[in-house]
């Protein structure tokens, strides 16, 4: 997944919640939910796209960076 979950981190804290919250809300351990946003490891596609249901958003945004993220990511 090109940069990471870089959009799961985004709308994450667009709805004031935690990755530890993303993490408690999924089953997952926090630490995998860490991996997959800095792409040291993918979820599965069926993770991806319950992440999707969770936060309310079109999965393509999770993959697929948005211009604002192209930007974020270029800065950091």
């Amino acid at each position: 997944i090109g940069s990471g979950l870089v959009g799961s981190e985004m709308c994450i804290r667009d709805r004031k919640k935690t990755s530890k919250w993303l993490a408690e809300t999924l089953g997952k351990d926090p630490a995998t939910v860490s991996k997959w946003c800095t792409n040291s490891s993918q979820p599965s596609l069926e993770t991806l796209i319950e992440i999707a249901r969770i936060l309310e958003v079109d999965v393509r945004e999770l993959i697929v960076p948005t211009d604002t993220q192209k930007i974020m990511m270029t800065i950091v």
